[in-house]
């Protein structure tokens, strides 16, 4: 897993907004300790509880539009009106170093890295069902009403796109959706 005789491997999760994949990463972070997590930026204003370069890098517009026009990221795209992206030099050093790095990024950022890193691990997270995904997103109480509705829609838009992941998982259950992943990560990782 931590092999230096191989480059490491993006391990990228993908799904709707809500589906888990923030608390996955969490708890795969906790789980498998040879991996890096790939902190992504945005232009979107901080959550209550998150931390600069801990959840994301907290850009302003005008400082994302110059890190793009500097080649910083890897992928960018924007997602519910904020920009989102990978930033380049961190990813590759650890890739280069034999690092695993795990990265959680919506369906178009993911569409772009499997361009770059053809062998990267692709895992799609799927909710149980749209009631189960309009619940954990008003159970945030981070958006409001009108954003919840552009989330779903939005969803059902971009479950479209789980054909292009390797993997598919329905997170119904942390624990065993997690119990899955680390599956995936050991085998990929180990051939």
């Amino acid at each position: 897993m931590n092999n230096t005789a191989r480059p490491g491997k993006i391990i990228v999760l993908s799904g709707p907004s809500g589906v888990g994949k923030t608390t996955i990463c969490h708890e795969l972070m906790k789980r498998c300790k040879h991996l890096r997590y790939s902190t992504s930026a945005t232009s979107r204003p901080k959550r209550k509880g998150e931390k600069d370069g801990r959840e994301y890098f907290f850009l302003t517009r005008t400082k994302f539009g110059e890190w793009i026009k500097k080649g910083w990221f890897v992928e960018y795209a924007s997602v519910h009106g904020h920009l989102y992206g990978t930033p380049r030099i961190s990813l590759l050093k650890n890739i280069k170093k034999g690092r695993d790095v795990l990265m959680d990024v919506d369906v178009q950022g993911g569409r772009n890295l499997m361009k770059e890193f053809p062998d990267g691990i692709f895992i799609f997270i799927l909710p149980p069902d749209f009631s189960e995904l309009e619940k954990r997103l008003k159970g945030r109480n981070t958006e409001k009403r009108v954003e919840i509705t552009d989330r779903l829609k939005r969803a059902r838009q971009e479950i479209k796109y789980k054909r292009d992941y390797k993997y598919k998982i329905e997170n119904r259950n942390l624990k065993k959706t997690v119990e899955k992943i680390v599956k995936i990560i050991i085998k990929e990782t180990t051939r």
